[in-house]
């Protein structure tokens, strides 16, 4: 140390280290590294490792749970499209149902008129028959005072009443007079 102090008595410079404060830092140093090495880094990387299997594991339990997410929305997605079709499948099936349906009622209306129809003209008909045989009855009879008046005689003989109703309605109904 001598040698770095100057021969006239100066006083040491502080900026320049003593060598043993250099040593006795330089091993202190050398001994606070190696317990570090010792007991904080192997603890550090445990703790690192820890948290990188933690995370690992977080990620690869988060991929399979939207992998699941995943399955299951494409299954509901399916399931509602099966869904979807099954409802327009009921709906085509409902209309084809209603269709056929309105188309019997329409063929059983239709024959119920029909039916309604021949029953009104059977009825004319027959009212009509009915109408026809009392105006000939009536018709006969007129016909049987006119003719006894005109004639004289009497004609209350049936068969000859009858022959004289007979000719006289050929008579009309070839005249065009009654159908």
């Amino acid at each position: 140390m001598n040698y770095l102090l100057a021969a006239e008595g100066e006083e040491p410079n502080p900026l320049i280290p003593h060598i043993p404060e250099l040593v006795l830092g330089v091993v202190v140093f050398l001994v606070l590294l190696w317990l570090v090495n010792k007991f904080v880094v192997p603890n550090f990387e445990k703790t690192f490792a820890e948290r990188t299997s933690a995370i690992e594991g977080g990620l690869a339990a988060a991929e399979t749970k939207q992998a699941e997410a995943d399955a299951k929305l494409a299954e509901l997605e399916k399931q509602l499209a099966d869904a979807r079709h099954e409802a327009a499948r009921i709906r085509e099936e409902a209309r084809e149902q209603g269709a056929t349906i309105v188309s019997e009622m329409r063929e059983q209306a239709q024959a119920e008129s029909t039916r309604i129809v021949e029953a009104g003209k059977a009825q004319i008909e027959a009212e009509r028959q009915q109408a026809v045989t009392s105006l000939r009855a009536e018709v006969g009879a007129l016909a049987t005072g006119l003719a006894g008046r005109i004639v004289g005689e009497s004609l209350e003989d049936e068969a000859r009443q009858s022959r004289v109703v007979d000719r006289f309605l050929a008579d009309l109904e070839s005249s065009g007079g009654v159908n």
